[in-house]
């Protein structure tokens, strides 16, 4: 068996990634066009403006960032020179974690040996991936740290998840749920809340098994909700949903950063390792994508009930004086706009008033435009 040596990080530097749709500027439907919009971007930007699964969407990712005002400048210049390029096709860029109408069986794979392969194994349950997501990287320094960061963030999951919510319909029909994205993405076998495991040492003899009994064949196939990432150096926060503008990204980011700051601050002072009972958070997580902001989650001392509001509020309070230290106390704070206005509630009363799904993506767009 060989080890996953992992990449010492300076954190808390942070690092996002984007998972952004393309769809028509007409008819706002999702449209295979990542060849033409990659053959159009600058070249230095080629390395971290990529294709995805589907033809029908683009990753966005940030260089190694020291704050939360450097992801906003590192974004902005990315996402001005692709809406650049969007707007000489006659595409837009839509945020959301799924699209309402378009169907994933129109979708076509993008031209990649690894994609191919992918699809081939997993059949259906890839070619439904016609799903986007916001991953946020938060640099630590080591494996052990790692794992012990990830074991402790489960609980708030389920919160990250209400609050970033913003994929309500699929398959031209309103599904019910605040975040039809997560149980998409459950139905990948590698992926959903991850095992506990005690330190890096674990971790890595269980990828390693899972590769050597054919579970997988690299490491790039576990999909789950935080993980270690050992060339990066970091926790990968891959829960949320893609949210609807880039304040909320910066603002979930900024969240984040400070969690996982104060856990590992918490841990280098020898804190004893917190207790949670898995069902819990899976049950936390189930409302989260039934309700959105709207669910009441299991606090996981108390084991009552409080809602996202009340459990956000706690949660920015705990870690304020860190944002103070990170500098990003502004967009910590502009959290609270996603208690009351996440993107699942807005894409829902847009279809309440209009009836029409295209008119949810259209007055999306409008309303949370950069450029």
């Amino acid at each position: 068996m060989g080890t996953l040596s992992f990449t010492r990080n300076d954190y808390p530097t942070l690092g996002v990634e984007l998972e952004l749709q393309l769809v028509d500027a007409e008819t706002f439907a999702l449209s295979n066009s990542i060849t033409d919009l990659l053959e159009g971007m600058p070249p230095d930007m080629k390395e971290t403006v990529k294709p995805e699964l589907m033809q029908s969407y683009l990753e966005i990712n940030t260089g190694i960032c020291r704050t939360v005002g450097d992801v906003r400048k590192d974004l902005t210049q990315k996402l001005e020179a692709v809406t650049n390029v969007t707007d000489r096709l006659g595409l837009k860029l839509f945020w959301a974690a799924t699209h309402p109408f378009s169907s994933w069986r129109d979708q076509k794979i993008t031209v990649n040996d690894r994609y191919y392969e992918l699809v081939e194994l997993m059949q259906d349950v890839a070619r439904r991936l016609v799903t986007f997501g916001l991953h946020v990287h938060v640099g630590v320094d080591s494996g052990d740290k790692a794992v012990m960061v990830c074991d402790r963030m489960l609980r708030y999951l389920p919160l990250l998840l209400a609050l970033s919510s913003n994929s309500p319909f699929w398959e031209n029909r309103n599904t019910g749920l605040h975040s039809n994205r997560s149980k998409i993405m459950e139905g990948l076998p590698t992926a959903g809340l991850p095992p506990t495991m005690r330190n890096y040492s674990e971790y890595t003899w269980l990828i390693n098994h899972l590769i050597s009994t054919g579970f997988i064949n690299t490491i790039r196939e576990i999909w789950w909700d935080i993980r270690p990432h050992h060339n990066f150096g970091t926790v990968e926060i891959r829960v949320c949903d893609m949210p609807a503008n880039l304040e909320q990204v910066l603002s979930i980011a900024a969240f984040v950063q400070c969690l996982v700051k104060c856990i590992s601050d918490e841990i280098d002072e020898g804190a004893y390792q917190l207790q949670h009972h898995p069902m819990m958070v899976q049950q936390n997580k189930w409302r989260a994508t039934r309700y959105g902001i709207d669910a009441s989650l299991v606090n996981s001392d108390s084991y009552q009930l409080y809602s996202v509001n009340d459990s956000t509020t706690h949660l920015v309070d705990l870690v304020s004086p860190m944002s103070e230290q990170l500098g990003c106390t502004d967009e910590l704070h502009r959290i609270y706009d996603l208690i009351h206005n996440s993107g699942a509630k807005r894409q829902l009363a847009i279809m309440e008033e209009t009836n029409d799904k295209r008119e949810v993506v259209k007055r999306m767009i409008e309303e949370n435009a950069l450029f």
